[in-house]
């Protein structure tokens, strides 16, 4: 069998399928999640649209699991594409699982595939707006660099990422925030490969996860950002997978360490003041 380049996709979901199948063509997708049916359901899927498809279980708040998955990753062929959307929201899990998927599985992804990339590959990492809002922008600089630069096997050990303390709802935009901060600085690490590595912002998009947080606790709150944002609608699994392909594209090839915040306008909205964070 011919070799071919390798697109690594982790987390099936709404967003990681979508981005799957438009990435997918030409290549063999290794496709990764948690949830092991799932993962058969989405690969079944692809294949059923012409992909080559490897599938692979992943817990990626577990080194050896990561190593194991970028392992597998470079013995299929040169790995071109890493994307990471694995994540956990507040009505799904609590502050402790969050920080162990959300933050420390990023920090594991951008380690472990930051030794296999291949020269002239490019990663994403899906963050959210919520790392855009008020409360982990405040973060105080000696913080932000611990963040940044703790190695990730310590990460969870940092004195201010007490879960008990956090909850979920503070758990959930520190992790984003910090998967910003992990980003930037594993661009250069990326970049001695060759390689470059950004984040995705989005805002609400209708995936199962979105949905069941618009039903949850703070959906009339979400209701009220989309309503206040400029363009006045949800995102869609399409839309991020579209600011993907871009960010691992050639046309993005002077971009790295970057966000790029796909969010229809809210934070806009919030930082205009049409919209409060309390609304």
């Amino acid at each position: 069998m011919r070799s071919t380049s390798v697109i690594v996709v982790i987390g099936v979901g709404g967003m990681g399928k979508a981005i799957a199948r438009r990435q997918g063509a030409g290549g063999t997708l290794l496709l990764a999640d948690f949830d092991e049916r799932l993962l058969g359901i989405v690969a079944e899927e692809l294949r059923g649209q012409g992909h080559t498809v490897v599938t692979e279980a992943v817990d990626v708040s577990e080194r050896a699991s990561v190593a194991a998955l970028a392992d597998t990753a470079a013995k299929l062929g040169p790995v071109i594409q890493v994307v990471h959307t694995a994540g956990l929201s507040p009505v799904q899990a609590p502050g402790k699982a969050i920080l162990a998927v959300d933050l420390l599985g990023t920090a594991l992804v951008l380690e472990e595939f930051g030794r296999v990339i291949a020269p002239g590959g490019a990663g994403v990492v899906i963050a959210s707006m919520a790392g855009h809002m008020p409360g982990p922008a405040t973060l105080s600089p000696e913080r932000e660099q611990a963040l940044a630069h703790t190695p990730a096997d310590d990460l969870l050990a940092l004195p201010f990422l007490d879960p008990e303390e956090l909850g979920a709802r503070g758990a959930y935009p520190l992790s984003k925030y910090a998967n910003r901060l992990r980003v930037q600085a594993a661009s250069t690490r990326w970049g001695e490969r060759g390689a470059r590595v950004n984040s995705i912002s989005p805002g609400v998009i209708s995936t199962p996860m979105g949905r069941q947080e618009l039903a949850g606790e703070s959906g009339r709150h979400m209701k009220a950002m989309v309503e206040a944002s400029g363009t006045g609608r949800l995102g869609t699994p399409d839309d991020i997978a579209a600011a993907a392909a871009f960010l691992l594209g050639p046309d993005a090839s002077f971009v790295t360490g970057n966000d790029l915040l796909v969010d229809g306008g809210v934070v806009a909205a919030l930082r205009s003041g049409r919209l409060t964070a309390g609304a």
